[in-house]
């Protein structure tokens, strides 16, 4: 429910923000998503180091979007862990409440694929 929550809510702000945003909000937007694409290094690359960034700056929607991309790119648990563990030695023990979120939406990412559910934004 968090996931579908998230995705929902944040597809209807990014419309508003659309919409309503300046040529400079546009740009900035399509800079965050074209950052990711593969180049030199690989997207699910970007997107683990995008993980752990969120992590340590502790933005939990950024979490819950990195975290379902992480997913949908095939990253197992035991990366996911390893992932955790460079965002808490990065960041301190700050970061254990935001590892907690990225668990709990993991549990719930496995939850839906053992269900047979499909995530997309």
């Amino acid at each position: 429910m968090l996931i579908d929550d998230f995705i929902r809510y944040r597809g209807k702000l990014n419309e508003i923000i659309d919409k309503h945003g300046n040529m400079q909000t546009k740009r900035f937007m399509n800079l965050d998503s074209e950052v990711y694409k593969d180049g030199a290094i690989d997207s699910r690359t970007k997107e683990m180091m995008g993980l752990v960034a969120s992590m340590v700056l502790r933005c939990n929607d950024c979490i819950n979007y990195h975290m379902i991309r992480c997913f949908q790119m095939g990253v197992k648990d035991e990366e996911f862990f390893e992932l955790f563990n460079v965002a808490l030695v990065v960041g301190g023990s700050i970061v254990i409440p935001h590892m907690r979120k990225a668990v709990d939406v993991l549990q719930e990412l496995r939850e839906k694929e053992r269900n047979g559910e499909t995530i997309s934004f």
